[in-house]
């Protein structure tokens, strides 16, 4: 059973710091990377004969979620989704034309945004966009994230026939007085709809995307809300913790601010959560993900080789991800490169016949190094030096610092170290970020994370 920790043990390490779904972090990408850094990378990405994963960023929405913090471009003219097609069919031939040798996919992915913005004729659209430049493996993951509220029959069935096998069911919660201080009004009915018509439709897994943290949220509503998800036998959940930084998501002010819970009401809500889903024999991946017995997820991280990347923890990670769309992130050959993040800035590149860069990053052996030891405790909750050392050598002794710094987290019960790594323990798990922060070279940077990243509890 997860355990409930002590007061003074959340006071102590409720600080601000990265969700390290990369390393570095973002707050380390810089508009100095251009697309002449990314074609040189490109290079050496075509000559690697393996698969590519590709994500699509679908930004449209409805109406923009107060607690939203995706780059959202809200709207019920559908027919904006036409344009941006025309630009995503542009960007495409794009990375195609500089990745001629290497066009398999191992994995898809569509995210927003919305993807079920589109209409089912929007979305054959995208397929043939992306099935004329690149070539889906016969076992390829195909994953689709959805907001029941919009979400149809006729685009569950269309999106299982071209070969779709993994839908992400945005829920939060089911809790009106909850949904109406958020702004996202979907009911137990249309969830349950979309769940059973994507089985209905070939979908093989399904994931329910739960958050805490929200307002007005209390333990026994939030238990509520899961029993109910879970008599719909998801084969997977996700309990993400809400990441207030209205300082960056101006949306997020709209949120009853007097209404949010407070840190130590933060971790009883997800304590409370997680148990629920424990004592329904779901085991718990990495630092907010749960998954049923036999699930592909918690086979891959008995055996040690689950990963991590932008859209979330995989079996399918290949070594090169292309992403298309406003704002989307790539990581390509050792660097990370972004898009812009204004529609306009997107398109005017396309539309000129330019890869679209605004920022990125090129790793170092060292970032390599840290990014590895962060990326083991993240999906494995531990990390051995071993394997570490055969990849990078005598270098992974600069990690030796991280592991002395550990030392009060050791005391607290959170990790136990051992001279070829560290184990993170039951109780740990709920401080997986600031285990993960004693090996990030960068945070001295950001006086300790203030403004620049969310709250670790």
């Amino acid at each position: 059973m997860i355990p409930s920790p002590p007061r003074a043990l959340i006071d102590r390490y409720a600080v601000n710091g990265p969700r390290y779904t990369s390393y570095p972090a973002a707050t380390e990408w810089t508009p100095s990377f251009t697309l002449a850094h990314l074609a040189g990378r490109l290079a050496t990405a075509d000559a690697l004969d393996a698969p590519l994963s590709l994500y699509v960023h679908l930004p449209f929405c409805e109406q923009m979620c107060h607690f939203c913090g995706c780059n959202v471009i809200a709207t019920r003219d559908r027919s904006r989704a036409d344009d941006y097609l025309d630009g995503l069919e542009r960007e495409a031939a794009l990375w195609a034309a500089r990745l001629p040798r290497r066009r398999s996919l191992g994995q898809v992915h569509l995210g927003g945004g919305t993807p079920t913005f589109l209409s089912a004729r929007q979305l054959a659209r995208l397929w043939e966009i992306v099935t004329r430049h690149f070539t889906p493996l016969p076992d390829a993951e195909l994953a689709v994230e959805v907001d029941p509220a919009v979400t149809t029959r006729a685009q569950l069935s269309l999106l299982g026939g071209l070969g779709f096998n993994r839908l992400s069911v945005g829920v939060q919660d089911l809790d009106l007085e909850v949904q109406k201080a958020v702004g996202r009004l979907q009911s137990e009915e249309d969830t349950r709809e979309v769940v059973e018509g994507a089985r209905a439709y070939g979908f093989s897994s399904i994931n329910v995307d739960l958050m805490y943290g929200l307002p007005h949220q209390r333990p026994d509503e939030l238990a509520s809300t899961v029993e109910r998800i879970l008599a719909m036998h998801p084969d997977r959940v996700a309990l993400f913790g809400y990441a207030h930084v209205p300082w960056m998501k101006p949306n997020q002010r709209l949120l009853p601010q007097a209404a949010l819970p407070g840190t130590h009401e933060r971790v009883e809500l997800f304590v409370t959560a997680a148990r629920r889903l424990e004592a329904r024999g779901y085991s718990q991946i990495g630092l907010d993900h749960f998954a049923r017995p036999g699930d592909e997820l918690a086979e891959a991280q008995a055996r040690g080789t689950l990963s991590r990347n932008f859209q979330g923890y995989t079996v399918r990670a290949a070594p090169d991800t292309i992403a298309l769309g406003v704002s989307a992130i790539s990581d390509v050959a050792g660097a990370f490169v972004q898009g812009p993040h204004r529609l306009p800035d997107w398109r005017a590149s396309v539309d000129a016949g330019r890869l679209p860069v605004e920022r990125g990053l090129v790793r170092s052996e060292d970032d390599e190094l840290r990014g590895a030891a962060i990326a083991a405790l993240m999906c494995l909750l531990r990390l051995e030096l071993a394997p570490l050392r055969a990849r990078f050598g005598d270098a992974v002794e600069k990690l030796r610092p991280g592991l002395d710094a550990l030392a009060p987290l050791e005391d607290d019960g959170l990790v136990r170290r051992r001279d070829d790594g560290l184990d993170v323990t039951p109780l740990g798990r709920l401080f997986l970020r600031n285990i993960a922060m004693a090996f990030d070279g960068y945070l001295a940077r950001h006086d300790s994370g203030a403004r620049a990243f969310s709250r670790t509890l």
